[in-house]
């Protein structure tokens, strides 16, 4: 396991913390974790801001553990495929647990689910006739205006909540709009080498 995989399996591992702080009762448990006034119109719980924090330095090992890779010629096939695996783990289940609590509007969260879902199978069965399919742009700006739009929702959407400018929801948004799109460029790119059984494109 190189450096470039361990930093991958950091953000698993954040991810997993990030989802017990999240669902943890503190309450029942007989722990009070203190809650901000924020301008005394906005009651933030302290859980979403460690929880915000922890998404951060995962989000950033996104970045990290990709440059490390190339930089070092260290991307391997596993390394992609936990790449994978680490980007769903952290952003689907944080996305459901806020969607549970009314953070955010389920069908953003089910869009962008199901677009996930059918490009995984998209690459997964190229894959298995000897093909590749790389991050589009355009998918590439999804996940950047993902990430920060989680970001944004686990800080209560500080300090733009305090002009009441919904910016966390406005990017959430866009994201599950241009997940849309992206899901069918990669369809549209792929849909010849998908129903060729030889595995070829004519």
């Amino acid at each position: 396991m190189n450096l470039a995989t361990k930093l991958t399996m950091s953000r698993i591992y954040m991810a997993l913390l990030l989802i017990l702080i999240l669902v943890f009762p503190f309450d029942a448990a007989g722990i009070a974790l203190p809650k901000l006034f924020v301008n005394e119109s906005v009651v933030v719980d302290t859980r979403y801001l460690i929880a915000g924090i922890i998404f951060i330095i995962a989000a950033f090992t996104d970045y990290l553990d990709g440059y490390v890779a190339r930089k070092y010629n260290m991307v391997t096939d596993f390394g992609k495929m936990l790449d994978a695996i680490a980007d769903k783990v952290l952003v689907n289940s944080v996305l459901i647990l806020l969607t549970a609590v009314g953070f955010v509007h389920p069908l953003i969260t089910v869009i962008i689910i199901i677009r996930d879902s059918i490009t995984n199978a998209i690459k997964m069965a190229a894959g298995n006739k000897g093909h590749v399919v790389a991050a589009s742009k355009l998918a590439k700006i999804k996940t950047m205006t993902l990430m920060i739009g989680v970001t944004l929702t686990l800080f209560y959407n500080l300090p733009f909540e305090l002009w009441n400018l919904k910016v966390s929801d406005f990017l959430l948004m866009i994201a599950a709009l241009l997940s849309l799109i992206s899901g069918v460029q990669y369809y549209s790119a792929n849909k010849l080498l998908l129903f060729n059984e030889k595995g070829k494109i004519d």
